[in-house]
């Protein structure tokens, strides 16, 4: 079970670049590394503006400094989470041990499912502040920007928690078929015993041949 446990069938293999870079998960991956980087690289860069003063700048949504402080904080744990899971998946295929492969596959599961809806909330957020900023006082390109890789992002993080959930349904699905509890299996023959109670189990003492009857006496040789 441990060799193909969640999805991974070169159980301490070597590392194949090729597969890994056609694999659904690490295509989904880098994108959600480059949206990250694009919403709170536009935002830190262009995100706070002032057209009056440039001493006290305010945020370009609505001057709502919340709104791009939230969204650079989800983009930049967004960028750092993808690095160390593409690490994670790189290694992946290496562990041999079902239950290592477990804890990763269900960090990725959580962690895919909340960013899906950090995410979500992110672009309903900042379009929403948008929708009531003062034309002519903001970054339009900028702020377009941000709001549409907010929800390109939605939609990788909702692939990856969909193939994550696929991987762990996979290792559950493969442990319930291939193990059995040995006190309620009924299939495996016992092992034989070493010495049989019956007739067909019985074996001759090795000592039986200088054993003496009862009632005769053998005298100690000297």
């Amino acid at each position: 079970m441990e060799h193909g446990a969640y999805g991974a069938s070169l159980a301490g293999g070597t590392f194949d670049l090729e597969s890994f870079v056609k694999k659904p998960q690490t295509i989904l991956r880098f994108l959600s590394w480059i949206f990250s980087i694009v919403v709170f690289a536009t935002i830190t860069a262009e995100g706070y503006v002032n057209p009056m003063t440039e001493e006290n700048t305010k945020c370009m949504f609505n001057g709502n400094d919340g709104a791009c402080s939230y969204a650079v904080g989800i983009g930049v744990i967004s960028f750092l989470a993808c690095v160390l899971f593409l690490i994670l998946d790189a290694y992946f295929p290496k562990l041999s041990n079902a239950n290592e492969r477990k804890y990763i596959v269900v960090a990725d599961l959580v962690f895919s499912g909340v960013w899906t809806i950090l995410w979500f909330i992110c672009f309903c957020y900042l379009a929403n502040q948008w929708g009531k900023t003062t034309a002519g006082t903001a970054a339009p390109d900028a702020a377009r920007a941000a709001i549409s890789f907010s929800f390109f992002s939605t939609a990788t993080w909702g692939l990856l928690f969909y193939f994550a959930f696929g991987r762990y349904r996979q290792g559950v699905d493969d442990f319930t078929q291939d193990y059995r509890d040995p006190a309620v299996d009924h299939t495996s023959p016992y092992p034989p015993a070493q010495f049989g109670s019956g007739p067909t189990g019985y074996q001759q003492s090795p000592f039986s041949q200088g054993q003496t009857q009862p009632g005769e006496y053998q005298p100690p040789a000297y």
